[in-house]
């Protein structure tokens, strides 16, 4: 797991509508860790997103933003990935997650979709292939898979916004550790940060 990363990927839906509900919790991400650059993402249509290259940590490496719809996520991340020719292993996607609470953020080497419908589409347009690492947000789970897709949707309750805001400031401190191929190091960081 010393594999640097190239391209930081924050998955959300695109839109007022949408800005700062539990689902952008990754796109919210890149667009802070932007900010901490003092770099703006610039609309790339044929990257279907926006986009921003950056230097973290000595590492030089791509942001992107798909501007798709969560549920077509792979376009824009096989779209850039494919044209600046970008391995999978280099990737990291940052997405919300139901399974952990609000104020964890976890990395994950690889893995299954786990129902989240941008990293279904993800992996489905990167050939079957989920050898990507994985940042994920905590937002918590409403507690019935009936309700999963109107929660995911709206805004946290200010206690927990709080919590999940506290838990972006831990990853993006972690990320240079993580861009530059320390995972262990980036992974106990961010672990014990909670």
């Amino acid at each position: 797991m010393d594999t640097p990363v190239e391209l930081i990927v924050g998955l959300g839906n695109p839109g007022p509508t949408y800005e700062r509900t539990r689902h952008n919790a990754g796109a919210d991400l890149v667009l802070d860790l932007a900010k901490s650059l003092n770099v703006e993402l610039k609309i790339e249509s044929k990257f279907f997103g926006d986009t921003a290259k950056v230097t973290l940590n000595g590492q030089s490496l791509r942001l992107l933003i798909p501007s798709t719809f969560m549920n077509r996520s792979g376009q824009s991340v096989t779209a850039l990935s494919r044209f600046y020719q970008i391995p999978c292993e280099r990737i990291l996607i940052v997405h919300d997650e139901l399974d952990l609470p609000p104020g964890i953020a976890r990395y994950k080497k690889s893995g299954g979709h786990g129902g989240h419908n941008g990293l279904r589409d993800t992996i489905k347009c990167l050939g079957n292939n989920s050898d990507f690492a994985r940042l994920r947000i905590g937002i918590g789970h409403p507690g019935n898979a009936r309700q999963v897709a109107d929660y995911v949707l709206k805004k946290a309750a200010p206690k927990d916004q709080d919590l999940i805001n506290n838990s972006m400031d831990d990853a993006i401190r972690s990320l240079p550790l993580a861009v530059t191929g320390q995972w262990e190091k980036a992974m106990n960081g961010l672990h014990s940060a909670d």
